[in-house]
């Protein structure tokens, strides 16, 4: 049976002193979030986040991702289960010609891509859609983003949740009229926490649009 010391040497647990410091997280580009975070996402490493598809969870991540622009850097999505807009990233303050999508054949193919593009020095970020990932393949990852000073997020599904990983920090997300509910289920030096709302209205105003629209439905059906 391994002893304390030996999980913490492989990162598996930590200490709730083992905080990082201010000055290797980066902004989330939502206050409650950072507040929530302690400062933001852990820079130079790997962030996991269990959604569902299709919930607006790419929004969470958008204003971070404005970042590889301050750098000329690349930023790189893998295997995107849907189509990323031009209009939506060109929204974003993003550059098109900067944004580069792979959709590698296998899961191990879209592994070594992540690894390449991260350890490249070229990628601001990674963003990789993954269901399997082992505890070796994570290290391999986290170590490729600290060689190239590069972070990536990987989306999982909510079914992903059993094997815990040692990860910097891991995220649950569910929808929200105003955006997303957003849950810390692990982070390095903290606990984990319960949902709180990352309100989106005001970076995309339709949303409360539509989410007006839908409430006034739901009434009219109720009142029929």
């Amino acid at each position: 049976m391994s002893t304390v010391s030996e999980l913490k040497a492989s990162g598996q647990i930590w200490s709730l002193h083992d905080q990082a410091s201010p000055g290797t997280l980066l902004s989330t580009g939502f206050a409650e979030l950072d507040q929530l975070l302690a400062g933001g996402f852990p820079a130079n490493t790997v962030i996991e986040i269990h959604s569902p598809i299709g919930i607006g969870e790419l929004r969470l991540l958008l204003p971070c991702l404005t970042r590889p622009l301050i750098h000329a850097q690349l930023l790189t999505f893998i295997n995107p289960p849907l189509l990323i807009g031009s209009q939506m990233l060109q929204a974003a303050g993003l550059a098109v010609e900067q944004v580069l999508v792979l959709q590698p054949a296998t899961a191990q193919d879209a592994l070594w891509a992540a690894e390449q593009c991260l350890k490249s020095g070229c990628c601001g970020a990674v963003v990789l859609w993954q269901s399997t990932l082992s505890i070796a393949q994570l290290k391999r990852l986290q170590l490729c983003a600290q060689h190239g000073m590069a972070n990536l997020f990987i989306f999982r599904g909510q079914q992903q949740m059993q094997l815990s990983l040692p990860i910097a920090l891991s995220l649950q997300l569910s929808p929200a009229l105003q955006g997303l509910k957003v849950q810390v289920l692990k982070r390095r030096g903290g606990r984990p926490m319960a949902p709180m709302l990352v309100d989106m209205t005001a970076r995309w105003p339709r949303l409360a649009l539509q989410n007006t629209a839908a409430n006034s439905a739901l009434v009219l059906s109720h009142s029929a």
